[in-house]
């Protein structure tokens, strides 16, 4: 299968995908900031980096995209057809590179909660991942999200 794009438009496509501030960020943070909830960005000197961190109630927000951190809903199960090979290592790359962080944030007291890009389109998402950060959640309910992938 060839790309539809020249290699220079298809490098400017790449260039414009972001890794922080994204749309999902920031309705996590906005949902957050409407129920009261102070919060940090980035987590920097945190393992892997957390997208949003609460230190006072040391929890660690991810964000994730189904796409690219390989969740098991139907967009992060589908597979590239192009350079398949890259990809699909990419992808396990990153879900252990996730697996790992959580772990480490885990052992050193923290409480994780992985947003899924999913998980964001219920109705009741805002009320669930503000009742999560809050450590009111029960052991089913999570952000489509608690779950490790």
């Amino acid at each position: 299968m060839t790309d539809v794009f020249t290699p220079e438009q298809r490098s400017a496509v790449m260039r414009r995908i972001k890794g922080r501030d994204t749309a999902p960020e920031r309705a996590v943070r906005r949902v957050l900031r409407e129920a009261g909830i102070g919060y940090r960005l980035g987590g920097a000197g945190l393992p892997g980096r957390p997208d949003v961190v609460m230190k006072g109630r040391r929890v660690a927000v991810f964000v994730h995209g189904c796409f690219w951190h390989g969740h098991d809903c139907a967009r992060g199960a589908r597979k590239p057809k192009a350079n398949a090979a890259y990809w699909s290592a990419k992808i396990e790359r990153n879900r252990a590179r996730d697996a790992a962080a959580r772990a480490a944030l885990e052992a050193a007291g923290w409480r994780v909660i992985t947003v899924w890009e999913c998980g964001m389109k219920a109705a009741d998402f805002p009320a669930r991942l503000v009742a999560e950060v809050r450590g009111q959640a029960t052991a089913g309910s999570a952000t489509a999200s608690s779950s490790a992938a």
